[in-house]
């Protein structure tokens, strides 16, 4: 269970490292960032419902009672975390921005050990703060010391709903499916997303062309845009929330930090973006990073209470799934 869960995390993160460099074909082609994310939540959400209605239609079926959690989903771990992040990137330099957003692992653990009060093995904390650390280096962060405080805000905000996605990928009950969770969630998404997309002044002539990134490979844009909503969302976020739920939401967080080393490679081989020595360097830390934190499967433990006539938790409450 433990390794299938980290297999996941690992193909999950490859997957959603495609996400970055298919965009800039899109916005090669003429559409403003957030017309790219709509159209990936709108594609990814219409595909998934689609699917589900005649492979599996129960998995549709979400309890009244758990609307609420569907809703906060849709709107934090999906919508909030692409729409803060491209707003953060105007006010802040693109490596800060990604910094900022990929917190979330402190995030998260921060919030299992204090909130939950689940007590975790050293390695997932000391994984986090190497995996923080080895992003810094990828993004070479001392180069953009100039901080703009609503674009910190903004980023910080990015990286809170992508710690809360972690967080409620390991929190559902097993009365929702987890495929109609995101394909409701991506929908929900999209819905969230329309005021601010207005998908009626896109140039959806854009998708018949192909487009050519400075430096980068020549691809047709609708080639580009399949690939974005096939591989890099639906398929990445339905491993990606199976794999926290056999992990942990600390520990799937850690691991999927490893997106940004797979970005790198991939913005390297489509779109002529070069690997430097500190994206190397920082790569290795990170993977360092992922794999202390995959260590902490198997030894999460809940905390001891401070009264003594109060009963332990059980293992039911544990979050670690491995």
């Amino acid at each position: 269970m433990r390794y299938a869960g980290l297999g996941l995390a690992f193909v999950s993160s490859w997957c959603f490292a495609f996400s970055g460099p298919m965009a800039k074909y899109l916005i090669s082609a003429g559409l403003a960032p957030i017309e790219a994310v709509w159209t990936r939540m709108a594609g990814a959400g219409l595909l998934l419902l689609a699917v589900l209605a005649v492979v599996k239609p129960q998995a549709l079926r979400i309890p009244r009672s758990r609307l609420p959690f569907l809703g906060l989903y849709a709107v934090m771990a999906v919508a909030g975390v692409q729409s803060l992040y491209f707003v953060a990137i105007t006010r802040l330099p693109v490596g800060i921005a990604l910094l900022l957003e990929f917190m979330a692992p402190v995030m998260v653990v921060a919030w299992v050990r204090i909130v939950r009060k689940i007590r975790l093995a050293r390695a997932a904390y000391v994984g986090a703060v190497v995996a923080v650390v080895g992003l810094a280096i990828v993004v070479e962060a001392w180069q953009g010391l100039r901080l703009d405080a609503l674009g910190l805000l903004l980023g910080l905000l990015a990286g809170a709903c992508c710690a809360g996605y972690f967080i409620m990928s390991d929190s559902f009950g097993d009365d929702v499916d987890p495929l109609g969770l995101i394909a409701w969630g991506m929908a929900g998404a999209a819905v969230v997303l329309v005021p601010f997309a207005r998908p009626w002044n896109i140039p959806w002539d854009a998708f018949t062309v192909s487009a050519t990134p400075e430096g980068g490979q020549t691809l047709p844009v609708l080639g580009a845009y399949l690939w974005m909503v096939l591989v890099a969302t639906a398929i990445a976020y339905i491993l990606g929330v199976n794999a926290v739920r056999r992990l942990s939401a600390a520990v799937g967080a850690t691991v999927a930090s490893l997106e940004v080393i797979g970005g790198a490679v991939v913005a390297w081989a489509l779109v002529g973006e070069t690997l430097g020595v500190f994206q190397i360097l920082g790569g290795l830390i990170v993977l360092s990073g992922a794999f202390l934190a995959q260590t902490a499967t198997a030894s999460a433990q809940p905390a001891p209470e401070v009264a003594l006539d109060e009963p332990v938790p059980g293992p039911s409450e544990v979050s670690a799934r491995g």
